[in-house]
Order: C-alpha cells, then structure tokens, then sequence
C-alpha cells in the first residue's frame, strides 16, 4: 500500500475527472448484428458520465449504468424507452480502465463496432484524442465489506480494497485453453498493455448453433479468435497463451464499469459471465451499506492516518 501511495500521489488524473481532449471516430460492423456502424466519441463537461446517443435515432441519450441494463447473455445490452445499444463491454471497459470518466459516444446503429474484436483500438483511439482534466475531483466507489453472487459453480466476489484489484478465473474443455487465471492491478498502463488486446473468442463446433439464435452474424477471423477442436483457426494465433482468460478480464472490468464510478476492491470472478457480473453491480448498487463514496484525498488521508497509526 505504501508503494501505490508514492507511486500515484499528485497524479491530477486520480484525483479529478477527466474527458478527452478532442472528438474521435471509427466505424465497423457489429458482431452479433452484422450491421454497419459508426461512432463518435466526443468530450463531454464533469459529472456527464459515459452517454450513449443514438445518432440515427435524433441523438437519443443512454447513459452507460446499471439501471439501464437490457440483456446480459452473449453480450451486455443497454435500453432506455426502447431504445437499445448493444455489446457495450468491450469501449466500456477501455472508458473504464484508462481513467475516462465523461465522453458522449454517437453511435449510428444498435451496436457498438467489434472491430478487431479486442480493447486495444479503442485505446489507441483514446490515445489519440488525449485526455483533459478538469478541476472536479473525481469520487470513487470504495466496497466496505465482502459481496458475493454465486450459482452453478459459478461465483463472482468483491473484497474491501484500496486500488482496483482483479483475479480471474476461467475454465473451457479445450486442450489450448482449459483452466487460466489473471491476477493484476488494473491501472491504464497494466490495461493497455496486459488486457486490452485480448481478443473474443468462440468455438468452431459452436458457431452454427450460435448463428441460428441470431448470434455471431458479424464474426470473422479479423474480428475474433475460433478454435477447432485442437487448434487456433486464426493464421497469426494467439496474442497470449491466455488470451481468453484476458479477454474474460477485459468483459468483466466492462461491466463494471456500469457502476458509474471509479471502483476500489478486489473483484474475483471464478468462471462468471455478463449475467452474474451484472447481478454483482446490482447487489452493490443496491444496499448503499456496501460501499462508500469519496475523494482519492479522502482515501489518501485514510490510508496515511492508517500506516502511520
């Protein structure tokens, strides 16, 4: 605790909200819709949050949050009146894990582009925009005492913590993949370098299955890792030897993120997906004895008082 304190004391983009500096744009398709789309990511004032608008649709506004939350299956859908932005995990994430906390995202269709599949070209498009810092202090979420949501022999806990901890583990009958786990701090340079070019991934035996619930139209090998029965379809292969258990990561802190603010804990996901992420945020959102919200000063002093005390 003491190394994180010196590390990241005096860093104005801990302690206060951020946007970007400049609008950015991408276009692609979805991968469950196969749609063509595109998005716009533009700054926005403090305290707007992540805000979707559908630009088809007279800039229609979804704000990224738990409350609006749609579906939870394959991918994690967002709906206000009926209006629905779908596969939302992968930008939020990326929002989430390099320090953004206030953009509107113009989106033309109902689903966010997969592009490569993977975090990393929202990064780089992030990077591209650069980021400004304002002068309102950002306030995180900070989890007081243990919560958990299990079933199936899935099960997905938070810990009380002072950074943005993350273990997580996955298992897939698969001789590439089988069982991975992740352990790591999630800041933006461990993000960016660590999660976020982990791609998604499916299986070949699974595809027509999937395409026959209206899934996956969008999918290839440019847009996703596929795996036969003994090897990867892809001619470059994997980015890691765990890519999947990354890529489940990067899924997991995107959820997350629909908590609305910066989180403090450990979060350990023991072969959960959207659903049970989600059910996580919802447990959380709603008994306000489970968490607190307060300033990286706030904490600072805490954690200082404590050490020395």
């Amino acid at each position: 605790m003491v190394y994180w304190i010196r590390v990241v004391w005096g860093e104005g983009s801990l302690r206060y909200e951020t946007t970007i500096q400049r609008a950015v744009e991408t276009t692609g398709v979805g991968l469950h819709s196969g749609v063509p789309v595109s998005i716009r990511i533009k700054p926005a004032p403090p305290s707007t949050g992540i805000v979707f608008l559908r630009s088809d649709l007279e800039h229609f506004p979804i704000p990224a949050s738990y409350r609006h939350v749609a579906k939870v299956s394959y991918a994690t859908s967002l709906m206000r009146q009926g209006v629905l932005i779908s596969t939302t995990e992968h930008l939020l994430s990326v929002f989430y894990s390099m320090g953004i906390d206030n953009v509107l995202v113009e989106i033309n269709n109902l689903e966010v582009p997969i592009l490569d599949g993977s975090g990393e070209p929202f990064v780089e498009l992030i990077r591209g925009a650069g980021i400004r810092t304002y002068r309102r202090r950002r306030r995180y979420l900070r989890v007081r005492r243990p919560v958990s949501v299990e079933g199936n022999g899935k099960r997905i806990t938070i810990l009380p913590a002072d950074r943005f901890l993350l273990t997580c583990d996955i298992y897939f009958d698969h001789p590439l993949v089988g069982k991975q786990s992740l352990e790591m701090e999630v800041t933006p340079e461990n993000y960016a370098r660590e999660i976020a070019p982990a791609r998604t991934f499916g299986f070949e035996h699974e595809l027509d299955q999937m395409r026959d619930m209206g899934l996956i139209r969008g999918a290839t090998l440019e847009s996703a890792v596929c795996f036969d029965r003994s090897r990867v379809l892809n001619p470059g292969g994997l980015r890691f030897p765990d890519e999947c258990c990354r890529h489940k990561a990067l899924d997991l802190i995107g959820d997350l993120a629909l908590i609305g603010r910066p989180l403090l804990g450990h979060v350990i996901a023991e072969r959960a997906g959207h659903a049970m992420h989600v059910a996580l945020v919802s447990k959380i959102m709603s008994d306000p004895s489970l968490y607190e919200v307060l300033s990286f000063d706030q904490l600072a002093t805490r954690v200082t008082h404590a050490l020395v005390s």
